[in-house]
This record gives C-alpha cells, structure tokens and sequence, in this order.
C-alpha cells in the first residue's frame, strides 16, 4: 500500500512539473515570476523591512525605559565598623533596584527621527519599485528576443522548403535537358546551406530562451516556451505610445519612481538637519528608581557583647531579611536638565554636514530629473527613427518578393542559372530579417516610452 501511495504521488509531481514546463508564458507570466523570484528584488523587499523596524524604533523612542538589577557581594578581613574601628569581619550585601526614565524634551530630535524612518521607509519603497521597472524592461527585452529569434528561425524553414522544392524541379528540369545537372548540384549545395541556417537559427533561439529563463530565476527550463501574440498592424497598434517627450517628461517627473525616490530623500535630508540642531537644545528627563539591600555580618553573628556583667551583656544577631526589607528600600523621582554650554563643535560640525548633505541631495535630484528627460528624448527619437525604418523595410520586402518571383519564374523555365535563383533568395531573406528585426524594434522602443510613462508593459 505504501508503494502505491509513494508511486501516485510521484507521478503527480511529475505531472505538476510537466505542466508547468510545457505551458506556454506570456510577457505578463515572465514579468509577475520575475518580480517574485529575483534576488535582488528579494534584498530591496529585506532592505524596506528592515526600514520599518526603524519607523517602530523611532516611535518606541518616546516610552519611558525600565531596568531592574540585582547584585551579591562578600567581603572578608579587616574592615571599618559603624564604631569607626577596623576589625576583621566577614560580611554579605544583597540589593535589588529599580530605575525608570523618560525623555520629557529632546531639542523635537525624536519628533524629528519618527519623520526621518517614515521618509526613508517610502525611499525604500519607491527604490523598490524602481527595481521592479527596471526589471520588468529588462524581461520586455528578452521577451522580444526570443519573438524576434522564432520569427528568423520561421523564415530560414521556409527559404529550407522553398530550397528542398526546387531540388525536385531541378530534377525533373535536368530529365528533359532544360538545364544541365550542374544546376542540381548547386541547388542542392544551396539545401544544405539552409539546413545550416536553420540550425543557427535554431540553436540562437535556444540561447535566447535560455537567456530569459535564467532571468525569471526558473529551476528547469528545459521545455521553457514562451507565447506569441498576435500583432497585425504593428505601426497602428502602437503609434498611441510615440508621444512628444514634453508630454511623456511632464508625467514621468511625477511617476517615476526614480524621481519620487530622490525627492524623498531629499526630505529625509532636511529632517537629519533638524535631528542635527536638536543638540543645541537642552534636554530634560524624568527619572524613578527603587532600591532596597540585605546585610549579614557573619564575624558576629551570636557574639556575646557586654563584658563580663551579664546584666548589660546581650548577644549580637543580624536582623532579619523581612525587617531589613521594610528598613532599607528606597525610592527616588526627579527631573534632570542637560544644558549644552560647550561640546567641542560637535553638534556644529554635524548641523554643517547636514546642511552640506541636503546640496548633494538636491543636485542628484535635478541630475536625475535631467538624466530622465535625456532618456525621454532618446528614447522618443528611436521609436521614430525604428517606425520609419520599419516602414521602409515593408516597401523592401514588397520589392524583393516581387524580384524573387520574377527570378523564380525565369529559372524554372530555364533561362537563368541557378545563382541567380540563389542571389534573389538571399535577398528575401535578408529583407524578411531586417523587416522583423525593425518591427520587435520598433516594438521594444514603444514599450520604453510606455515605461518612462508609467504605463504598465504587455504586449
């Protein structure tokens, strides 16, 4: 009965496994697993945890502290008595405090420390957003890769079975002494050259998907695929995305979260200004503590004390810990001012550090601000110059199918060499390649606008 058990579960894991590996993902599947799997999402997710422990600490910091001690301690040979005599004695202490304080005014350094952990919990925050964007464009490019690689690999079979058919023509045209059997051989050293690049074509595929499989953080890849969506008019479908960089900038500068990161930054640089000038401040607390203590003399414990006249002779005990526990506990509360008069430029120093550090602050701000805007425009720029290329790559195409069929004709009739055949061949394919080449161009270049814009990539 057990090995049934062991025998189905193991064949639903591997049912599981090949589920999983022979579905199909779309550009949202990569991106949500990446964003989910990522180590370097994973520390940023750590680093923004641990910025809210520090929000919590700086909260706690207005709650009174308590601390309790408790302590044991001997002392043997010659000692000063309450008599003011040395004698040698051997003696125990035992005490237990209390202590409580609470910062009543702090220079608003703790008021100003809660703000500054919230700041730098949205910081983090945001530079985890950021990750996630960047990542999300990084997957968008591989993604477009792999498409780009599926449709080459398409175009090479093709031009393979092209080739393959016309060995079958050559054949029949050389039986009938159309063309003569030099033909066929280069016909066929043509076949064997597609086969070639269709291995290439292939095995490129292969990397490309083995490339975005290692991004997504995947365990097996070894039936890793991937969905082709479907896109008939790339220009059309999106031409939304090319917007002036003006238009683009102006949203991104409130969106992005690059920028939001550093502005908040920014801020957090200002309250370490405020927590800087708190130490000018005096600061005031209220303390409270309880204490209480137990002595035991054992050099005299049942000494007779008195001399020889048992009238006035009584013998020495110790008193009990009950009584000395109601004798010796003590209480104390009180408020201490700290006034700083004199600290060595400590605190100046720090308020001119962070003052310094809120200049830096603000020109990283503006350079990413003028960072962002060089990219809108590059970006805006490729996407126009990749359209127009992609067009014109259609008009080639076009022109090259048509010389192909002209070529095609001529040689099946017989009155052009194969060479020819071969060279208008070439040209189509090349044609073909560099019209997909410029459609997932064009493609990729619309989905960085749409990035800088805020706008969720998916195809």
């Amino acid at each position: 009965m057990r090995k049934i058990v062991c025998l189905i579960l193991s064949a639903l894991s591997f049912t599981g496994v090949y589920a999983q590996d022979s579905k199909k993902w779309t550009l949202e599947d990569c991106i949500n697993h990446a964003i989910e799997h990522n180590l370097n999402i994973k520390q940023l997710q750590v680093q923004r945890e641990n910025a809210e422990i520090d929000v919590n600490t700086a909260k706690m910091s207005r709650l009174p502290n308590l601390n309790a001690g408790i302590g044991q301690n001997w002392s043997f040979g010659r000692g000063q008595t309450s008599t003011g005599l040395y004698e040698s004695q051997t003696l125990s202490n035992s005490n237990l405090n209390i202590s409580s304080s609470t910062p009543i005014f702090t220079g608003f350094q703790i008021s100003n420390q809660i703000s500054k952990s919230k700041l730098d919990l949205e910081a983090a925050t945001q530079q985890l957003e950021r990750a996630k964007e960047d990542l999300s464009l990084n997957i968008a490019s591989l993604y477009l890769q792999v498409l780009f690689n599926k449709e080459i690999l398409k175009v090479n079979e093709e031009q393979l079975s092209l080739s393959a058919l016309q060995v079958e023509r050559t054949k029949t045209m050389v039986e009938v002494g159309k063309v003569p059997s030099s033909q066929l051989l280069d016909i066929e050293a043509q076949v064997a050259k597609d086969k070639v690049n269709v291995i290439q074509a292939k095995n490129t595929l292969e990397l490309s998907l083995l490339d975005l499989a290692q991004s997504l953080e995947l365990e097996r890849a070894s039936s890793f695929d991937i969905e082709s969506p479907v896109i008939e008019n790339v220009v059309e479908e999106y031409m939304k995305s090319v917007l002036p960089p003006d238009v683009i900038y102006s949203n991104a500068i409130t969106v992005k979260p690059v920028i939001k990161e550093q502005e908040i930054r920014l801020e957090s640089a200002k309250k370490s200004l405020k927590i800087a000038q708190s130490g000018y401040y005096p600061k005031l607390n209220l303390s409270m503590s309880y204490g209480n203590s137990y002595y035991y003399n054992h050099s005299m414990e049942g000494e007779v004390i008195g001399g020889e006249d048992p009238s006035t002779s009584y013998v020495w005990r110790n008193k009990s810990f009950s009584d000395q526990f109601k004798d010796n506990a003590g209480e104390s509360i009180g408020l201490s001012l700290n006034i700083p008069i004199f600290n060595r430029f400590q605190v100046r120093n720090q308020v001119r550090s962070a003052k310094l550090n809120i200049q830096n602050q603000q020109l990283t701000l503006d350079n990413s601000k003028k960072t962002l805007y060089k990219e809108i425009q590059t970006a805006y720029l490729n996407a126009t110059a990749s359209q127009e290329k992609y067009r014109a790559s259609g008009q080639a195409v076009i022109a090259t199918t048509e010389a192909f069929k002209y070529a095609q004709e001529r040689y099946e009739i017989g009155k052009s060499p194969v060479y020819e055949f071969n060279e208008a061949k070439t040209k189509l394919i090349q044609s073909q390649s560099e019209q997909i080449q410029a459609k997932y161009d064009y493609i990729f270049r619309t989905k960085i606008l749409d990035f800088y814009n805020g706008i969720t990539i998916k195809l």
